[in-house]
């Protein structure tokens, strides 16, 4: 009885050593697989989590793509030892061998995979929501829906119906996940961290005028939008950098002294907002009835006629200080400009009638 009592005490000592050294084996085997990196895929993986998707799904995915060497363990890492945390929807990039806490970690922060965009100056609204679609970050029609909604500027600028000329033109980086809203608000926060605002210019809203119907004289635009509205126009009309504060200059004197603007792209601007622009500009349309036609109503038009950049803000912040009061095309991007309206018209005929009788005759010579 005694030698069978021996006997069970060793085979149980036995055992448990054994019990011991196998716990001991996996628990080894279990941390060198956690924490060792691993990929079985060559350079990187990408992966696309849906909203809604359970862990475990989620968990195989990876296993199967090669960035995980063991769903099952991730598993029980992800519950026991991270508290089960949510694994974050969206677009994901493995780059190389990683850890188990590494790939785990890229989902319980959400580092989705982010996409550029490039939102060129001088875009409409349309052209903004046209460029954003295009790229894949949000349906058109509700990206207008948000940028026709001025709440996020109406503390800067009261007066503001949407949000042209608001929409900072820039290089973006958004999630494919990231909603239209998202989208918007970013380009906003980013208008409002790029260009100075408290940064004082000079006045460029006209002096009150007498409203003889009304009996009572006209507010004038506030000083941010006269600002950024007068930048519009010079991001349309400048192409030369070192021209656009030269513009800005001629426009400033012609404000002052109470001259019509004359500029092309606020008619354009007017034809698409009625939706007739087809890419001509005729002199009939210079005469069409819209407070956007600065070629019958002076000063400012009422609003921004697109998102000008930081260049064309600065420009029209700080005009330069010049004698012009007109200016006209080379045709190459540059302008000429002038003093007096006998010098334009010398040069509007020099830079427009003469420079294109000639190169229509050239085109003609060569068929």
């Amino acid at each position: 009885m005694r030698r069978l009592l021996r006997l069970l005490v060793r085979l149980f000592v036995i055992g448990l050593v054994l019990g011991v050294l196998a716990l001991a084996g996996a628990a080894y085997w279990a941390h060198d697989r956690l924490t060792t990196p691993y990929a079985a895929h060559d350079g990187s993986a990408e992966l696309a989590v849906e909203p809604g998707t359970g862990a475990a799904s989620i968990l195989r995915r990876l296993e199967a793509s090669g960035v995980l060497q063991d769903a099952w363990l991730a598993r029980l890492h992800l519950i026991y030892r991270l508290g089960d945390p949510p694994l974050m929807a969206g677009e994901y990039r493995f780059e190389g061998a990683l850890t188990v806490d590494q790939a785990l970690g890229k989902l319980i922060r959400g580092e989705v995979m982010t996409h550029p965009v490039t939102v060129i100056e001088g875009l409409t609204l349309e052209e903004t929501a046209d460029t954003l679609a295009a790229a894949g970050f949000g349906a058109r029609d509700a990206l207008l829906a948000e940028m026709r909604d001025p709440g996020r500027i109406i503390d800067l600028d009261p007066d503001a119906v949407t949000l042209e000329g608001y929409l900072f033109p820039d290089t973006y980086s958004f999630a494919r996940s990231t909603t239209a809203a998202q989208v918007v608000d970013a380009m906003v926060d980013t208008f409002r961290r790029r260009f100075d605002l408290g940064k004082k210019g000079p006045s460029l809203s006209p002096a009150p005028e007498l409203d003889k119907a009304a009996g009572k004289t006209k507010r004038p635009a506030n000083e941010l939008r006269a600002l950024v509205t007068l930048a519009s126009i010079i991001e349309k009309e400048a192409q030369l950098d070192d021209e656009r504060a030269i513009i800005s200059g001629v426009y400033s004197n012609r404000l002052r002294r109470g001259i019509a603007l004359y500029a092309d792209p606020t008619v354009i601007f007017a034809k698409r907002l009625a939706g007739t622009w087809d890419g001509n500009l005729t002199k009939a349309d210079l005469q069409m009835d819209s407070p956007y036609n600065t070629y019958k109503n002076p000063g400012l038009p009422p609003g921004p006629i697109c998102s000008p950049g930081l260049a064309s803000l600065e420009a029209a912040r700080s005009p330069a200080e010049v004698p012009y009061l007109y200016f006209v095309s080379r045709n190459d991007g540059s302008h000429v400009f002038a003093t007096t309206l006998a010098e334009h018209n010398r040069n509007v005929n020099e830079w427009q009638r003469r420079y294109w009788r000639k190169r229509w005759a050239a085109e003609r010579g060569k068929k």
